[in-house]
């Protein structure tokens, strides 16, 4: 069984910068694909990054790939989220979720993995 716990959401103003951090326990993170995905209540949830195992391959979502950025420290078990030029839109209840994967496997959506955390609210303000 596979753990996750999210850290470093909070209050920030648009246009500041946010890094998330999720730390994986029971399994290697260099065996796990890793993503980011945010939800807003009342919507659907959004595909945020993600990462393979060896984190060799990653993707973020096109809206926000000039902004934001996943990277992966296996030796810490660890995936981060750096969002910069935060804007009010990108209020939302983000989850890191992880998933056993080959090490060059890269999973975006959110039915292909296994384990999921709490989510760390990120909140936006104008």
């Amino acid at each position: 069984q596979v753990q996750l716990v999210e850290s470093g959401g909070g209050l920030v103003q648009a246009g500041g910068s946010l890094r998330l951090s999720c730390t994986a326990s029971g399994r290697a993170a260099s065996a796990l694909a890793m993503g980011w995905f945010r939800q807003v209540l009342g919507k659907e949830r959004e595909t945020v990054a993600a990462i393979s195992g060896n984190g060799d391959a990653t993707f973020v979502q096109y809206s926000m790939s000039d902004r934001f950025a996943i990277s992966k420290d296996n030796a810490k078990n660890t995936v981060y989220l750096q969002m910069n030029k935060l804007r009010t839109e990108d209020t939302a209840l983000y989850s890191c979720a992880a998933v056993e994967a080959k090490p060059k496997s890269l999973m975006t959506q959110g039915p292909r993995y296994s384990y999921w955390g709490r989510g760390s609210q990120v909140t936006v303000a104008s």
